[in-house]
């Protein structure tokens, strides 16, 4: 007798997805195959990074609180996702954030004092200087994603070696755009690395009411394209991750999906969020348990790399290089109407000249 089948049998099944994990809580190398091809130096480097990002990062919320900046998104808790992401990339790499991402673009080359005049909303905080292989934290949830696919695009067909590496949150995951870039990245084989940073919320609506699916990384599988996820509080493997995923894309293997699982120690933004309306102490107390600075940090003191001594040394450097920055950032003159007119265009059209010349002749600034 045949055996009785029913439509759920040709139901495509995904295999569970295993994160990769290279150091546990306490430091220690727990997968050996996957530590990453780093000097004592570059270890160093990426942990000076990380201590310095959350120095600046808990000086630019008290800054936001003082009215000193705008619009201002904390990073700690997110250091190693940010940092050992872009670590991976060569200067002639093109980084595509998102709003949180300020990081990584300045690492990049971006001026600290030009983040601070985004935030505040001044038109040369969008000026990206030149060499700054960057573009403009995108404010637009996701469309970062269909950008960097359009600019992978130009390197492939210019036959450049240039990667793309573009950023969103769990939260990004849910827009169409994400799909489009993503699809349009698989069909053309695209040398671009799509990073979601899966923080638990976006804003406050957590991971659970996001999406049906068990992970983020597992969404690479419909566009035909690598996928991973990767503990976001391990340095060590994020940098595997993205080091590996900007490898292939160098070498023509197309793009990757990489989800790294971390969380964001602050409230969503500085502009009104409260985390304490819909996250509980003991799950804020649990992952701040898995810092990923201290991670990191046992981890090299285990080799002799790192002190608390060299550690207050970085948060003071970092302090010191903030404060001169907002500072340059406060002495940048003030935006004027025909000044944000002139911005716009290489060459100012006639519609706008007469505009410039209304306000001119109004004395308006």
């Amino acid at each position: 007798m045949a055996k009785a089948v029913s439509s759920k049998d040709y139901y495509v099944k995904l295999e569970p997805v295993e994160m990769l994990k290279v150091l546990s809580p306490e430091g220690k190398i727990i997968n050996e195959e996957m530590v990453p091809d780093l000097t004592d130096d570059q270890l160093r480097e990426i942990m000076y990074r990380m201590v310095f990002t959350r120095a600046w990062d808990k000086r630019a919320v008290s800054l936001q609180r003082q009215g000193r900046l705008g619009f201002y998104a904390p990073v700690s808790g997110q250091e190693a996702s940010m940092i050992a992401t872009q670590y991976a990339l060569q200067k002639e790499d093109f980084v595509l954030p998102g709003y949180r991402d300020m990081p990584q673009i300045y690492w990049h080359g971006y001026p600290m004092y030009q983040t601070f005049l985004y935030s505040r909303g001044h038109q040369h905080g969008g000026e990206v200087p030149e060499g700054v292989n960057a573009l403009l934290p995108q404010i637009i949830i996701g469309a970062q994603i269909v950008q960097a696919a359009g600019v992978a695009m130009g390197f492939k067909l210019k036959n450049q070696k240039n990667v793309v590496m573009t950023y969103t949150g769990d939260g990004g995951s849910s827009q169409g755009d994400f799909y489009e870039g993503l699809n349009f990245a698989g069909v053309f084989n695209l040398p671009v690395v799509f990073v979601v940073q899966n923080n638990q919320y976006a804003i406050s609506t957590p991971r659970s009411k996001q999406t049906k699916a068990e992970t983020i990384a597992q969404k690479a599988v419909a566009a035909g394209i690598h996928g991973i996820q990767v503990d976001g509080m391990d340095a060590l493997a994020v940098y595997k991750a993205a080091s590996d995923a900007v490898e292939r894309a160098r070498n023509g293997e197309g793009p990757t999906l990489i989800e790294t699982v971390t969380y964001r120690f602050g409230p969503h933004s500085m502009s009104g969020d409260d985390p304490t309306k819909y996250r509980t102490k003991d799950e804020q107390g649990e992952w701040e348990s898995i810092d990923p600075l201290i991670r990191m940090r046992k981890y090299l003191e285990s080799k002799g790399l790192w002190s608390e001594e060299e550690e207050q040394k970085v948060m003071e450097e970092a302090r010191a290089i903030v404060n001169e920055e907002i500072k340059k950032a406060e002495q940048t003159p003030k935006m004027t109407i025909e000044g944000l007119i002139d911005s716009m265009f290489e060459v100012t059209p006639p519609v706008l000249e007469e505009q410039k010349a209304l306000y001119a002749a109004k004395g308006d600034k």
